[in-house]
């Protein structure tokens, strides 16, 4: 009979649970940057955000897939146009109030995007 071997603990690189937490690393605390992070700690920082993560959340900088997500286009769209860096929640509310002309016509290529891929899953 073998024992059973002791449970390893998942752990992650920083880069990879800021990815996952949607903040931007640079703009994380100097102690998360530096170290690994477990499972366990992470699903502690989602359920119980501390006051930093909290507040990148809310203010940013924000990392490219979440500006896109929050303002309705593709990471493509971003780059297209002209948006290549991290944005602010307050940077994200002035483009969005200003709508250029480039974010409302890659907001209708998403919409058509998102139309098309419902339409094939129906088939």
């Amino acid at each position: 009979m073998t024992s059973p071997k002791p449970k390893t603990i998942q752990t992650m690189k920083p880069e990879t649970a800021a990815k996952k937490l949607g903040v931007l690393l640079s703009a994380t605390p100097a102690e998360f940057q530096a170290g690994v992070v477990s499972r366990d700690e992470l699903n502690e920082l989602q359920s119980t955000p501390p006051a930093w993560l909290a507040d990148l959340r809310r203010n940013g900088p924000h990392p490219k897939q979440v500006v896109a997500a929050k303002l309705g286009v593709s990471n493509s769209g971003l780059t297209r146009g002209g948006i290549t860096g991290p944005l602010t929640t307050a940077e994200i509310d002035a483009l969005k109030a200003e709508n250029p002309a480039w974010l409302e016509r890659e907001r209708s290529i998403q919409a058509e995007t998102r139309k098309e891929a419902l339409r094939l899953k129906q088939r």
